[in-house]
């Protein structure tokens, strides 16, 4: 929508992983050759760890991006909460095999045919699983048991786990002690600091076909820096809808002004809405007053009021800024049927 407002070529903020947008940050360039060493070796497990939103799948992508020769035979799962028997399922669905009514020996056995069959086939297989923190441990455990195929004391099957930072516990926990001796390499992802916050917006915006329409203040980009804690995602978060702003207000500088006006209508969407803090203790009852415990206050109606004020102001802000897109929308839809 505001692509051709500001003559993009594509929408430089989305929030599907695609290669073409990839930022090599410090931390993005080690994992990534922590990747590339490990794809070297040919063996093993390699363990890429961050928080959501830190780039974790759009840097295997681009990785698998540099892989289209043949060479490899990839499989990928997203891990839904799997139990062990069905990541076996689940990881031969992943290489195109059959998998249901199958017993446990009858499906590790299809597998280590299919996986010795690719290899003398010259091709390396690989198995790329996201979302590892939801696998239970035992479904680790069989994908550990997996890396014990080999042909010619050449391992058959290599794995990249990629996982939120408690995938970790997970593996420092003593039953996986043989795991940990298979992992070959691991990295933690951290966020973005000021200036590559800077960097990645502006190799985004260079990326969609940006010609420095809009710019954005430097103030602007302190603001998306510390609302966005340097997490990707959430960058691509306020930027998109920076960009929205802009093309509605028909602005062509976005400045901190800019910036906080977003976060504040971001803020009173559900997804970007703090938690909200709960009782830890029992309301106080007689003899605990004076102990360490005092029964709040309820709010009083002048602050109910101006709670209700301040969320109306927004809501009113929000509405306005709705009212010029549904007309720009109205009127490019009409223009259309006017030239069929």
């Amino acid at each position: 929508m505001y692509e051709s407002y500001y003559q993009l070529r594509d929408k430089p903020f989305q929030l599907n992983p695609d290669p073409r947008f990839f930022f090599a940050s410090k931390g993005h360039k080690r994992a990534f050759a922590y990747l590339e060493y490990g794809l070297s070796l040919g063996e093993g497990f390699i363990v890429i760890t961050g928080d959501v939103g830190a780039g974790k799948t759009l840097l295997v992508k681009s990785l698998l991006k540099k892989l289209e020769n043949g060479s490899y035979l990839i499989g990928q799962l997203v891990s839904t909460q799997l139990d062990a028997d069905d990541t076996l399922r689940s990881v031969a669905a992943a290489f195109g095999l059959q998998a249901e009514g199958m017993t446990k020996s009858a499906l590790l056995k299809s597998l280590e045919d299919y996986l010795r069959l690719a290899v003398r086939q010259n091709r390396r297989p690989l198995l790329i699983v996201d979302e590892a923190q939801n696998l239970d441990p035992r479904a680790v455990e069989e994908l550990r048991m997996l890396s014990n195929f080999h042909e010619n004391d050449k391992s058959l099957l290599q794995s990249f786990l990629l996982g939120q930072p408690e995938f970790r516990d997970t593996i420092q926990s003593p039953e996986m002690l043989q795991l940990r001796q298979r992992v070959i390499a691991s990295y933690h992802l951290g966020p973005l600091d000021r200036s590559e916050t800077i960097q990645y917006i502006v190799h985004r915006l260079n990326t969609a076909g940006w010609q420095g329409n809009p710019t954005f203040s430097e103030d602007a980009f302190d603001i998306i820096h510390q609302f966005s804690a340097g997490v990707p995602r959430r960058i691509n978060t306020l930027c998109d809808r920076l960009m929205l702003f802009g093309y509605l207000e028909e602005r062509n500088v976005l400045d901190s002004a800019a910036v906080q006006e977003v976060i504040s209508d971001l803020r009173q969407e559900v997804h970007h809405q703090e938690p909200r803090a709960h009782q830890s203790q029992p309301p106080a009852t007689l003899g605990q007053v004076g102990q360490g415990y005092a029964p709040q206050p309820a709010p009083s109606a002048m602050a109910l009021s101006e709670d209700v004020e301040v969320r109306l102001a927004s809501m009113e802000r929000s509405i306005n800024r709705l009212i010029p897109l549904v007309r720009k929308v109205l009127y490019t839809v009409t223009a259309g049927k006017e030239n069929e």
